[in-house]
């Protein structure tokens, strides 16, 4: 035992003084094993320090109150609720029955004697230094102690009479404001003073502005005053405080029999058991349970990426050490020589690995640290929220520290056991002898990458397990990786065809497979990964340019703005025409049913609707189904019915199925069909669904009593209004009108009697307004006072694009790193060559070249396997999601759902600019990069005796 703790002692010292004694190489390995160490304590650091207690979740959301009680808008029945009060659900079964809405009672759920504040919520467009900006209205007394802690005041005060505001930083940021200013509702003529800014700790990127109660505000028992903010939804929760043991568990449920659901410190603080929470006993209730689920999977993928990474860490590293050991030859002999056996060799070089990882350990950790406090502000900011505070788990750092040690420690293994093996005869006299390949690894390797080739596929086309095609393609990444030594090899047969230096480049990698094959391995993986990821997006993009469905043609513009009956629409109109490059302009209106002021959609007294009429003869059957009286069908019929044209949906959207417009809107919609034109010119209206049209003629019904109406179509019945019918044109199936039903001529709609009002316009334009010509159409708008409904149709805009890019470069700087260490090492192994070199009478530049070359045959090779490594997994989740959307399709025609008449589109696209900037940017950057940072001379040593 003694003899054992003192050789140990004896390494560590020996590894310690040549890690000093060689500090360019065992820095190299310290930055390799420390860099990622500094990566994950910092980000531990970050997630803890982000990671909210209990009471601090409280305090941000209760202030100092025990409990926040607010309506989940059941109607005031009793329910049952989660002990977070995040979810909940009416005590009794309704089924198929009308389940419950509307307010309940909740001040008649207050307990006895506690005090209560009102906290109300809404939103409304606010006039800033740059124009309108939609803002979150608090409505709440600060001054109350029970609001302590959900609000930071950062400047002045919080507001405290009529007439004042207080301001989140962010909405002064963004609205170019500051404490002293004042601002205006949109819709009010008050104007209020900006007296105090402040932070919400958990959102701090929250346009929001407190008032005192009642300020904007209407009460949702109350009609609206003159001074309430117009066109917004009143959100009001109470905070309440009750002394004594807090709000507890029987204090919840006796709230929850009223209706209420409840947010309790006490019960947060000390949950009940699951048998005591009556939620959690009712049947088909199980998604409480899934969060074990997920903290499972986010466990797995944590445990894979910490694996991968010290995966290519020791691919990195094992060669570094190699060459140490290989540097230390002749001290290790000298050991050897003085009686030292081959254990004390190992133990010699893994205690190098020990001493560089106890040391990456203590850097990388105190970095990560440090790096952490000093960036925690901007990481706050990213985020959106503060911390609660700076959260350091030694016991957390001290297991990454441990991975450091057993980092260098598993990268130092193989350099240790060749070391060991080595004659003392060799290591003394630095002959290096004839070293043979193992036949055994390549065979491993075929075997693993065949075999994961072929799970992959079994995965990808006979199961929906995605974990299945992932072990399959780690399983391939893996054979390959075994594989690489051998295919080192096959490329140093490309040697003969190439000129001198980096045909020795060549030959060198080829020789010390040992060196380059891990740095090789290294490339492949980092390559392997960002070319998986980058064809998955690639095909994904692909996919969703083609799932994309425009509102508009490209190019077009719309403004469409109902209030007030359209009196700004000529105004919008106007300004649109001025600042945009319009090139057609089709002014189009709408149908008002009732007054003639109604709004879209009002459903004001005096106000109606209108709907396109649909013969029965043309109603699809699928729609009818669960209505009383109609059939249930079985899913054969409903597989029948989806593919029949009745039963055809475009899944095009208008805010507008009906426009009365001319021929100019045909044009500007690219609708290509002459006699729709002429229809239109003619005073025939144009149907751009086949369904509506009978006979020639398409209805309009025109509903005047909504309650009336909504009551039919609950029982499956039509709505009783007038059916005005107009003589129409059936435009061909390849024509559309983008979410747009019917088109009628004005003068067509005014002899049926029809009341219509200006509600915007259609725009083609020359070219797709730039950013500039829109926000100063934005700034007019703003000064109309209307935000006009302007949407301009930019086509499909995917950001896999800049994914790609982020990918290919992280992918080159890893490889160049790589190679760069591989070239580094090549270097320090071959001196004597390159003396030699210099000896008889190399010109200074083929040591540059030389090393230029090196570092390309390792980037080259590297970029090259990881190429074809990485599409394979690519593939086989690809293939995996085909199955699944097949899947769906498959269920979905059997329900019957319409819209479903194309199978799923899921391509495989390989995204060849991308692979070309990996197979021939990255090889030639890391040569040009390696080549310039390279002496031309160095010293010609003497010949050591031998």
């Amino acid at each position: 035992m003694n003899r054992w703790y003192h050789s140990w002692v004896a390494a560590v010292r020996i590894a310690r003084r040549d890690a000093w004694r060689f500090k360019g190489r065992s820095s190299l390995v310290l930055a390799m094993i420390a860099l990622p160490i500094l990566g994950v304590s910092a980000a531990d650091v970050t997630l803890r320090s982000a990671e909210l207690s209990t009471e601090q979740k409280m305090e941000r959301g209760l202030g100092a109150a025990d409990a926040r009680m607010s309506d989940p808008g059941m109607g005031g029945v009793p329910i049952l609720q989660t002990p977070d009060g995040v979810s909940s659900a009416p005590a009794k079964d309704y089924g198929e029955g009308v389940w419950p809405e509307g307010r309940g009672d909740i001040r008649a759920a207050f307990p006895a004697g506690a005090k209560t504040l009102k906290d109300s919520n809404g939103s409304g467009k606010l006039r800033t230094g740059h124009g309108l900006l939609n803002t979150v209205i608090h409505e709440l007394d600060a001054s109350d102690p029970m609001t302590r802690g959900m609000m930071t005041l950062e400047e002045g005060r919080f507001p405290d009479k009529a007439g004042e505001v207080a301001a989140t930083t962010h909405f002064l940021e963004a609205g170019g404001l500051k404490v002293g200013s004042t601002v205006t509702a949109r819709g009010l003529d008050t104007e209020y003073r900006i007296v105090g800014s402040y932070e919400l700790p958990d959102a701090l990127k929250t346009d929001e502005v407190l008032a005192p109660p009642g300020t904007f505000l209407a009460p949702l028992d109350k009609a609206l005053k003159a001074d309430d903010l117009p066109g917004t939804e009143t959100s009001s929760t109470y905070l309440v405080s009750v002394g004594g043991d807090g709000f507890t568990w029987n204090m919840v449920k006796k709230a929850n029999s009223q209706g209420i659901t409840v947010i309790s410190r006490a019960v947060a603080l000390n949950p009940p058991a699951d048998s005591e929470v009556p939620l959690y006993q009712k049947d088909g209730w199980s998604n409480y349970q899934q969060s074990a689920a997920s903290e499972a999977a986010a466990l797995a993928v944590v445990a894979t990426v910490v694996g991968l990474a010290m995966l290519e860490i020791c691919l990195l590293a094992g060669p570094a050490f190699a060459v140490g050991a290989r540097r230390s030859a002749r001290q290790l002999g000298l050991v050897g020589a003085n009686g030292g056996d081959r254990r004390h060799i190992r133990a010699i070089v893994l205690s190098g690995g020990l001493v560089i990882g106890v040391a990456a350990a203590v850097v990388g950790t105190v970095l990560g640290l440090l790096l952490t406090f000093a960036l925690r502000p901007l990481l706050e900011d990213y985020m959106g929220q503060r911390f609660g505070s700076f959260d350091v788990r030694p016991l957390e750092l001290l297991g990454i520290g441990l991975l450091a040690v057993l980092t260098g420690l598993l990268a130092a293994i193989v350099p240790a056991i060749t070391s060991s093996r080595q004659s003392v005869l060799a290591s003394l006299t630095g002959r290096r002898g004839v070293r043979r390949s193992s036949r055994v690894l390549p065979v491993i390797g075929l075997i693993a990458a065949g075999l994961g080739i072929t799970i992959t596929l079994y995965g990808a086309t006979a199961t929906d397990n995605v974990a299945v095609v992932a072990g399959g393609s780690a399983l391939a990444e893996l054979g390959i990786v075994a594989l690489t030594p051998a295919l080192v090899g096959l490329f140093g047969r490309l040697g003969g065809w190439l000129p001198l230096s980096p045909r020795l480049a060549l030959r060198d990698a080829v020789r010390n497979r040992g060196r380059t094959a891990p740095a090789v391995a290294a490339v492949l993986a980092a390559v392997a990964g960002t070319v998986a990821v980058a064809t998955y997006t690639a095909s994904d993009d692909v996919q969703q340019r083609a799932a994309y469905e425009a509102r508009l043609p490209h190019g077009v513009v719309t403004v469409l703005n109902g209030e007030g009956g359209g009196r700004d629409v000529p105004a919008i109109r106007a300004a649109v025409q001025k600042h945009f490059p319009v090139d057609v302009r089709a002014d189009v209106d709408r149908i008002v049913v009732g007054n003639a002021g109604c709004a879209p959609y009002s459903d004001a007294k005096g106000c109606g609707r209108y709907e396109i009429f649909t013969p029965k003869d043309n109603r699809c059957a699928l729609w009818a189904e669960g209505t009383p009286g109609s059939k249930e069908l079985t899913p054969a019929e409903r597989r029948k019915l989806s593919k029949d044209w009745r039963c055809e949906e475009n899944g095009q959207y208008a805010e507008y199925d009906v426009l009365v417009a001319d021929e100019k809107l045909l044009s500007v919609l690219a609708v290509d069909d002459p006699a729709a034109f002429s229809a239109l010119k003619s005073g025939k209206a144009v149907s751009f669904d086949r369904r509506n049209v009978e006979k020639g003629q398409v209805g309009i019904k025109l509903i005047t009593d909504t309650d009336q109406a909504d009551l039919m179509a609950q029982k499956g019945k039509d709505a009783p209004g007038e059916i005005k019918s107009f003589p129409v044109h059936q435009a061909p199936r390849s024509a559309t009108a983008y979410g747009v039903k019917v088109i009628l001529p004005a003068p067509a709609a005014k002899a049926a009697g029809l009341i219509t009002a200006p509600v915007g316009a259609y725009f083609s334009t020359e070219e797709l307004p730039s950013s500039t010509q829109q926000q100063k159409l934005e700034a007019a708008l703003d000064a109309l006072g209307t935000d006009g409904g302007l949407y301009v149709e930019k086509g499909y805009t995917g950001d896999n694009s800049v994914v790609l890019l982020a990918l290919a470069i992280f992918a080159g700087l890893v490889t160049i790193g790589a190679a760069g260490i591989a070239t580094g090492l090549a270097q320090t192994d071959a001196e004597p060559d390159l003396k030699t070199l210099a000896a008889v009478g190399a010109p200074p530049r083929v040591r540059r070249t030389l090393s230029g070359f090196q570092c390309g045959v390792v980037a080259a090779m590297g970029v090259a396997l990881g190429s074809a490594a990485g599409v394979l997994p690519a593939i086989g989740l690809r293939l995996t999601e085909e199955r699944q959307q097949l899947k769906w399709y498959e269920e979905a025609l059997d329900a019957g759902m319409g819209g479903v008449n194309d199978a799923p589109y899921v391509p495989i696209v390989v995204p060849w600019e991308t692979l070309a900037a990996l197979l021939v940017a990255v090889p030639v950057g890391a040569a040009l990069l390696a080549a310039l940072v390279t002496r031309s001379r160095t010293a010609v040593a003497r010949r050591a005796a031998g």
